[in-house]
């Protein structure tokens, strides 16, 4: 008889994907893309024709957006990296 709680060669929940894990690495790595893309100018206002205060105040918000996409998206593979050595850090801790 077919037993649906039997255990197979399927993955344990230990080493199942950790969401939370997974989510902190990749919000983690869009921190550090937002920063970069900050450095890198991305935000900034023309001078000539730009937004007024209302483009100032919000250009963090747009360059915040876009790092995230980015990290959602495999970013740089930042993500991976931690995520892999939280993972690690978690099985021997």
């Amino acid at each position: 008889m077919f037993d649906p709680t039997a255990r197979t060669g399927a993955a344990t929940a230990p080493s199942a994907p950790k969401p939370a894990l997974r989510q902190a690495a990749q919000d983690l790595e869009a921190a550090f893309l937002a920063e970069m893309l900050k450095q890198a100018g991305l935000g900034k206002s023309q001078q000539a024709f730009g937004g007024g205060a209302g483009e100032e105040q919000f250009s963090s918000f747009l360059v915040q957006e876009q790092a995230s996409l980015m990290a959602q998206r495999g970013g740089i593979g930042l993500a991976e990296r931690l995520f892999a050595a939280m993972q690690k850090d978690q099985a021997n801790g």
